[in-house]
């Protein structure tokens, strides 16, 4: 059952693609089709208008001839006519005519219009001066014809009168009568009035219509359709025109009308079908080859039966002994994975221990200066009751220092507490820094953090507000120390990096961000619930201080870590702008 629909499934496949071909190689046989078409219709158009021209260049002649100039007598209108008649019997044709402004003609070779040119409409616009041209049937006769009339000055400048020419339309096309293709000329109209097919003519082309309608009589079988560029009809109009053609179009304006041409597509189907029919025969004929191939290994398949019955035991062994190897390496997983457990419990333990590592403050950088002023004062009224001032001075040296240490903590810490009033102005970020680490020095040494920062010697300045860029770096130090609480690795570095701005990078080597996009939001943070230092503002007040500075803060997550880094406008550079 299976290789019938193979070979269901392969037939289809070449019918499809032979399909492909026929569509692929007929569109290709319209392209060349077309060309040729368009080349015939272009022939017959040329062929057309040229031979309407020499009529029409007759009548240019002929209107200024001497001996039409006065018609005034009987002999003048005979000489005229005589001329006339051998002008239209030399040149074929139908009539030569001169009328006067009035449209009474004065001499005709045949008079076939009964002596009146005035509702003719290349009279009409001869008569403004004009070469003028129209096309129509004789009431008399029926034939078609095509009339030019060139109008005759008077000495005076005006129009005196007009020479027309009547050619007939039947002595034109039957120079290129019979060829192959269908060629047919439509007026403004939409009325066939030449071809070469005369089953076609008087038919006309209703407004908003692609086809033709017969005069009378039944309508034929019509439809249009496109092929890419290409645009075919289907028909039934006779036996002597194409059912499926290639319609072409060319206008005319010379002559006011639009040459169409009908080629048969039948060649390019046959030669379609052709290349169609040579794939799907080379497509059967290497199908044919696959099934012999294939049936040839459905023996050799056979064949090895046994051979594949003897792989098939040695493949079980090596399958047992995969089993047992699969075991070895499961049971090395499960002692790695409890590696590992035990590895995160002393991880775990670790940051524990730290955390009761967590003490000193403030309060105790004053408290030991203190006990230091207290002993180095008990020390120098002993040696003052002793008589040895100079060891008294040693001692009040030593107290000054630790009454000015005490004095840059307070004073620190006033300034920090401070609301800041003053305008923004120029600020040494290299004070601002250091001021910040020593608010918080005691802090990191408490909370066994390892702070990395080499401070400049040279001040540097940036615009903003010396208490409030303080908070802000106090803020980052606290966060991040905050953030390493419980980590084996705490170190803390601060960087500066100078560039179009000044950049300030504090990296800590805690847990990372857990939402950089919301770190900045107002009441947004990790710490636990009722903590005196988890309301989620610090970072919040911090982004609207450095933002008043006109500068930008960011956090993102390193490999070991978070940064943040603070950029500021150097004083110089604000102060310009």
């Amino acid at each position: 059952m299976q290789r019938v629909w193979v070979t269901l499934g392969f037939l289809f496949a070449v019918a499809l693609l032979a399909a492909g071909v026929w569509s692929y190689g007929y569109r290709q046989a319209l392209t060349q089709l077309s060309e040729k078409a368009e080349a015939d219709l272009e022939l017959a158009s040329d062929r057309l208008s040229t031979q309407l021209q020499v009529y029409q260049e007759l009548a240019v002649l002929m209107a200024e001839h001497p001996a039409l100039r006065s018609l005034d007598t009987i002999d003048q209108r005979t000489a005229a006519k005589a001329l006339l008649l051998e002008v239209a019997d030399k040149t074929s044709a139908v009539d030569v005519l001169y009328a006067d402004a009035t449209g009474r003609v004065l001499a005709a070779a045949r008079d076939v219009v009964n002596g009146n040119l005035a509702d003719q409409p290349a009279f009409l616009r001869a008569m403004h001066g004009a070469l003028g041209s129209s096309h129509g049937v004789l009431r008399d006769t029926g034939n078609r014809i095509y009339s030019y009339a060139a109008p005759a000055f008077s000495t005076d400048g005006q129009v005196a009168g007009a020479l027309m020419v009547i050619a007939d339309v039947e002595d034109v096309e039957s120079t290129w009568r019979g060829s192959t293709e269908a060629v047919f000329f439509v007026d403004r109209s939409g009325t066939v009035f030449i071809s070469n097919r005369s089953e076609l003519l008087f038919w006309h082309r209703p407004e908003g219509q692609t086809g033709l309608r017969p005069a009378d009589g039944p309508v034929g079988a019509f439809a249009s359709s496109r092929i890419g560029k290409h645009e075919l009809w289907t028909i039934g109009w006779g036996p002597y025109l194409p059912e499926r053609a290639l319609h072409l179009t060319r206008d005319l304006p010379v002559i006011g009308m639009t040459g169409e041409v009908l080629m048969d597509v039948g060649p390019a189907r046959r030669l379609a079908g052709l290349q169609a029919a040579a794939v799907a025969a080379i497509c059967l004929a290497f199908g044919a080859l696959l099934f012999l191939a294939t049936e040839r290994r459905r023996t050799l398949a056979d064949a090895n039966a046994v051979l594949e019955s003897r792989v098939a035991q040695r493949t079980r062994a090596l399958t047992a002994a995969n089993v047992a190897l699969r075991r070895e390496v499961a049971e090395r997983e499960e002692a790695e994975a409890a590696l590992k457990r035990a590895q995160a419990d002393l991880v775990q333990a670790g940051k524990l221990s730290a955390l009761g590592k967590m003490s000193a403050g403030i309060s105790h950088e004053l408290n030991q200066p203190l006990m230091a002023i207290r002993q180095f004062a008990d020390n120098g009224a002993a040696f003052m009751a002793r008589g040895n001032p100079e060891k008294a001075r040693e001692n009040l040296g030593r107290i000054s220092d630790m009454a000015a240490r005490m004095a840059r903590i307070i004073k620190n810490l006033r300034a920090f507490a401070r609301n800041e009033s003053e305008p923004m102005g120029k600020v040494d970020l290299i004070q601002v820094l250091n001021t910040a680490v020593e608010l918080t020095d005691s802090r990191l040494r408490s909370d066994g953090v390892s702070l990395d920062w080499q401070p400049g010697n040279a001040p540097i300045f940036v615009w903003g507000g010396e208490v409030r860029l303080v908070q802000v770096f106090v803020n980052l130090i606290n966060n991040a120390a905050d953030a390493m609480m419980g980590r084996t690795r705490r170190n803390l570095t601060i960087s500066m990096t100078r560039g179009d701005r000044l950049m300030v990078a504090i990296r800590d080597t805690g847990p990372g961000i857990q939402d950089p996009d919301r770190v900045f939001e107002p009441f947004y943070t990790t710490k636990s619930v009722g903590s005196s230092e988890g309301m989620g503002l610090g970072l919040s007040i911090s982004y609207g201080l450095v933002q008043s500075f006109g500068g930008e803060i960011r956090g993102t997550n390193k490999t070991d870590g978070a940064e943040f880094t603070v950029e500021l406008e150097p004083y110089e550079k604000a102060a310009v702008a």
